[in-house]
């Protein structure tokens, strides 16, 4: 059994104080010092996400090179931890919200996301991707962007190629949450991981940006659907930086038996989901 030590770091971006890079490697060089195998940072963590426009977004963005992604890099590589970060990324005339996993140096993989929420239409150019899947000391890692998560075809598709961990950079805003209930997103992504039998690594934002507030979410799923860790901010209290920890076996989601009769892949009747012709 190998057991692999997941870091889930909640932590403010703020696009008026930008870039954050600094607070980002700071926080991965303090969880890799208490032992994290794989540091997972929030969506835009370098820029923030309140832009006013796509001129400042774009202003904003860094190309796959630039200070931050090679800034984790290194400490990647000196430490040694895996790390799962979103960022907003120029390539050539494109602008994506996207994600990149680091380890050893390197760069393993990007992920573009797919399910543009609200005003990042105005901003970014969806992909036409599907989920990162991609394997790492850690186990096989897939990444999914934040409201990516509200359709659970995509966690289908990252456990089908074999993904032990499904890993969630998301900004959740503050939007209707009734003040004594978890919030949806993070019941959302309990569901998932129970759908599909895989570990799921929310790693939400905190702070104020230009007045939108954050759920503070940041939460480490079993297979099962139950939280090992989180979510980072209980109902009605006001999001803070946090660090979330669990002590996971990768291995454990490749079961994806449901006792001695079924299984969740292999009870799937695919026909009976299609529209008839």
């Amino acid at each position: 059994m190998t057991h692999v030590r997941v870091a889930a770091a909640q932590v403010a971006a703020d696009v008026t104080q930008a870039p954050t890079t600094e607070r980002l490697v700071e926080a991965v060089r303090a969880a890799a010092a208490e032992g994290a195998d794989l540091v997972v940072l929030p969506e835009l963590a370098p820029s923030g996400c309140c832009f006013r426009d796509r001129d400042e977004a774009w202003a904003a963005a860094e190309p796959l090179d630039g200070p931050s992604v090679s800034a984790l890099c290194r400490i990647s590589r000196e430490m040694p931890v895996t790390v799962v970060v979103g960022m907003a990324l120029r390539e050539g005339h494109t602008l994506s919200n996207a994600a990149v996993v680091v380890q050893d140096g390197d760069v393993l993989g990007v992920y573009r996301k797919s399910h543009l929420w609200s005003e990042e239409k105005l901003f970014f150019t969806p992909a036409d991707e599907r989920p990162l899947v991609v394997t790492t000391r850690c186990g096989v890692v897939a990444v999914l962007i934040c409201y990516d998560l509200e359709f659970p075809e995509l966690v289908r598709i990252a456990a089908e190629a074999g993904a032990d961990i499904v890993t969630v950079p998301a900004n959740w805003p503050v939007i209707d949450h009734p003040p004594d209930q978890r919030a949806i997103e993070v019941v959302k992504a309990q569901a998932v991981a129970a759908y599909y039998g895989v570990y799921v690594v929310v790693a939400d934002r905190c702070g104020d940006e230009r007045g939108t507030r954050w759920v503070g979410g940041t939460s480490i799923i079993a297979p099962s659907g139950y939280l090992l860790a989180g979510p980072a901010t209980a109902p009605g209290e006001t999001a803070r930086e946090a660090v979330l920890w669990a002590d996971i076996d990768p291995a454990t989601a490749g079961d994806k038996s449901l006792g001695p009769y079924n299984d969740r892949f292999l009870d799937r009747r695919e026909l009976l989901y299609d529209p008839p012709s």
